[in-house]
This record gives C-alpha cells, structure tokens and sequence, in this order.
C-alpha cells in the first residue's frame, strides 16, 4: 500500500495561512501596510512646506487626505505622524510588559503575605478608570520628564494589571508541574526556577497580552495628545491632527481630523483582531482574563 508522503515544512506553512479566516489574513495585511507606510513616509510622501495658494484643499488626486490650514499635505503629516504614534505606543506597552511581569514573577514565585500585598495592590489599581489614572499620571510626570517620556509612563503604568495577573496565574500552574518539583528537589534556588523553568514558559501568553495592549496604548496616546496633555501640538502625533482638525471644523475642513481618525481605527481594530486570533488559538483559558 502506498503511502503519500509528508508536505515540505514551507508548503506546510502555506497551507496553514491560507486556511486562517479572511479578517486575520485582512487584517493582517492592513496592519502591514500601516507598518510600512509609516516606516516609508519619507520615500512614500515626502514632507512639503506651507503653501499659502492650497490652504484647506479639499482631498484630491494630488492630495488624497487633502490639505490643512497651512496648506501642508494631511497625508503626509499623517504618515509621519502615525510612525510617532506606533514608537510611543510600543514603548508605553514596553513599560507595562516589564512592570506587569515582574510583579506576576514575585508574586506567583514567592508566594504567601507577598502574593497577598501584590495582588490586593492589583486590585486596588484595576478598580480605578485607566484611561483617568493615565491623565493623572501624565499630569504628574510631564513637568518632569517631557511630553514623550510622560506619555509612555503614564500608559505603561496604567496598563500593567492585566500581565501582572497572567503571568502570577502562569507561574502558579506551573509550580505544580513535576519538571519544577524535580527542580526543587535538586537544590534549584527560586532565581534559576525564574530564568530556567519559569520565564521561558511565559511567553506565548505574554507576547498575546502585548498585541492586545498595543491597540489600547495607541488609542490612549492618542487621546492624550487630543486632549492637549500628551506631545505638543507642533510635534506630530495622531491626536495633534484630529485636535488641529476641529480648528477648521467650522470652515467645513472635515477631511483634517476624519482621515488621521481612521488611522488611529484601522490600527486599533488590525491589532485587536490579530490578538484575539492568536489568544483563541494558543491560549483560549486566558480568553476572560485578556479583556484589557
């Protein structure tokens, strides 16, 4: 009897990403277009100076976002505006990532009164509005730190909670599994349990938690910036232009705040989509835990 042989490894890898459903391969692909023309903006639309002879043109062939009161080309404003957006939001994700796994690690490794105090601390922050923490908190450190540097704190800290009860709930499964009882039984100090047995299990469920946030960070970013309490209004940022936008409302320049908006949309519902995907397929048991 003959027998078909297995496909190569790389027709395997095909054959899985064209079985995915039609919104992850979309929204993926939206999500790497995005990536990609923020990265480009410089090669894709390069930046152009105030004309007064096109101030608030409408979008058109040659200005498809249109222009703004100066008379600059909203796309490319935009592009570049969205390439600032995405680093302050991945380092404001970055600061939640490190403060939410080490407080998951001494807490699901030490265990006892420390559990106790971490995690009633947890609580006591999770209670609280993120998006209210994170305007006190940006109000607090921007005199201190700068715009760009208080904005990244200010969401990285309001949005740790979540990691911080993935991983202790991560390490307290496996506490129980035989490999760490054997480990223990060894003479393993809980230090090598935390870098030999522990961390390197937590990535999947940590690296789902991080795509899920970074939708979260951009549109906080955003909305601080809106707001006037994030990066200041001559330096480009998603919310600068929709607060720019709503100057020119009245004059009926409706294309300044709608198309940097929809960015800001586009990213948030590609990435949520992506994170949602992965958590239902690598890590459904954390499926109510990663409401973020």
């Amino acid at each position: 009897m003959t027998t078909l042989a297995p496909a190569p490894p790389r027709f395997a890898r095909l054959r899985e990403v064209a079985t995915r459903p039609t919104s992850v391969l979309i929204a993926g692909g939206v999500l790497a277009a995005l990536v990609l023309a923020a990265l480009g903006a410089d090669l894709l639309r390069p930046a152009d100076g105030i004309a007064l002879d096109r101030v608030l043109a409408p979008p058109s062939l040659e200005h498809p976002f249109g222009t703004d009161e100066t008379g600059r080309d909203v796309l490319a404003l935009s592009l570049r505006a969205m390439r600032v957006s995405f680093a302050i939001s991945l380092l404001a994700a970055s600061v939640a990532l490190l403060i939410g796994v080490t407080i998951g690690v001494l807490a699901g490794t030490l265990g006892g009164w420390v559990d106790g105090l971490l995690m009633r601390i947890v609580d006591f922050f999770g209670s609280q509005n993120h998006f209210l923490f994170a305007i006190l908190l940006v109000v607090l450190f921007r005199p201190v730190l700068g715009a760009a540097a208080a904005v990244c704190l200010s969401v990285g800290l309001s949005h740790w909670l979540v990691l911080a009860r993935i991983v202790r709930g991560e390490l307290l499964s496996l506490r129980e599994r035989p490999f760490v009882a054997a480990a223990v039984g060894g003479g393993a100090s809980r230090a090598r349990l935390v870098v030999r047995h522990f961390l390197p299990h937590l990535g999947p469920s940590v690296a789902v938690a991080m795509v899920l946030l970074l939708p979260h960070a951009i549109f906080h970013e955003s909305a601080l910036s809106f707001l006037g309490l994030g990066l200041p209004p001559h330096q480009a940022s998603l919310g600068n232009l929709i607060a720019a936008g709503q100057r020119s409302m009245l004059a009926g320049a409706w294309w300044i705040s709608v198309f940097p908006g929809l960015l800001i949309l586009a990213a948030c519902v590609a990435f949520g989509t992506l994170g949602e995907y992965w958590r239902d397929r690598h890590q459904p048991r954390w499926r109510g835990e990663l409401e973020l």
